[in-house]
């Protein structure tokens, strides 16, 4: 037995509601700012152990994940019967919630990577030559924004499934249609 639109937007909204919350723990559990210790020459950066990078880590993981089921989703063969794809992007519906969805996708992983690498940087170089730093982290709402915007394309992954559904069954239901007709039609000879 294979798998079942509904069984993969379950898929794609748990992907994406995991890769939300992860976001948001990484945002609040951010410090605002490490502590600074002066030096001869150098500012060190005292950064309080945080599982901001882990946790933002896992989320761009999630979203990478609920991203690759609902593109497959789209173009799985359920019950053994596949269309093809420029039959799709022929809807012009589809076609433009598919684009927006990746983009929404694109953004999302780029707000989280862009916070994660961040903050990663800074943890990694404590050591400044400037005596004015004042110890910073990755800047305050990207790893939230990037949460929510994660959540959004999950959404979305799942209204173009929805979308693709309509555009199979009207498919199917055409071809069917095409069959009985050619069967029902009568030949006359005169």
């Amino acid at each position: 037995m294979g798998l079942t639109a509904k069984q993969m937007a379950f898929a794609v909204g748990a992907f994406g509601l995991v890769s939300f919350i992860l976001g948001i723990l990484a945002e609040n559990k951010k410090p605002s700012s490490g502590t600074p210790i002066p030096g001869k020459g150098v500012v060190i950066c005292n950064y309080p152990s945080d599982p901001t990078v882990v946790l933002g880590s896992l989320s761009i993981v999630f979203l990478a994940a609920a991203t690759a089921v609902g593109f497959m989703s789209l173009f799985y063969p359920y019950n053994g019967r596949s269309i093809p794809q420029y039959v799709m992007f022929k809807d012009s519906t589809f076609a433009i919630f598919f684009n927006i969805t990746v983009l929404a996708s694109g953004l999302g992983a780029a707000l989280l990577l862009w916070s994660v690498l961040q903050e990663r940087h800074h943890l990694n170089n404590k050591v400044h030559h400037d005596p004015n730093t004042t110890c910073p982290t990755a800047k305050t709402g990207l790893l939230g924004g990037g949460a929510f915007v994660s959540l959004d394309s999950a959404l979305m992954w799942i209204v173009s499934l929805m979308l693709a559904t309509n555009v199979r069954e009207d498919y199917f239901e055409d071809a069917q249609s095409n069959y009985n007709n050619k069967e029902t039609q009568v030949v006359t000879f005169e």
